[in-house]
């Protein structure tokens, strides 16, 4: 890349979660497009109503969308289990309690 050419895309350099309305925006779509099952499915139960085991399938298919929808749409991504980073000494460095203490008696 040459210096009139810059790429000035944000680079992410932490893990941290999706903004507030990233993750809302995320379960919004995810409540559309179930929903948006459900009216073709019931559709369909009535264009294939003379198979009346094809119909009733989509029948059944369509009944828990609207709960599943809600339920996914309602549900924010887990929490990452996220490891200290923690500094731990090497074993060979010598510690700074390891001497013995004198006790002093009143």
């Amino acid at each position: 890349m040459n210096g009139s050419q810059r790429d000035d895309t944000p680079v992410l350099i932490t893990e941290a979660a999706p903004s507030y309305e990233d993750q809302y925006a995320a379960r919004k779509r995810k409540y559309l497009l179930m929903m948006s099952m459900r009216i073709p499915c019931l559709i369909l139960a009535g264009v294939f109503y003379q198979t009346w085991w094809l119909a009733l399938a989509f029948v059944v298919i369509s009944v828990p969308l609207p709960w599943m929808a809600v339920l996914i749409a309602n549900d924010r991504p887990p929490r990452k289990a996220e490891e200290a980073n923690r500094y731990r000494p090497p074993s060979t460095t010598r510690q700074l309690e390891s001497r013995e203490h004198p006790v002093i008696d009143g």
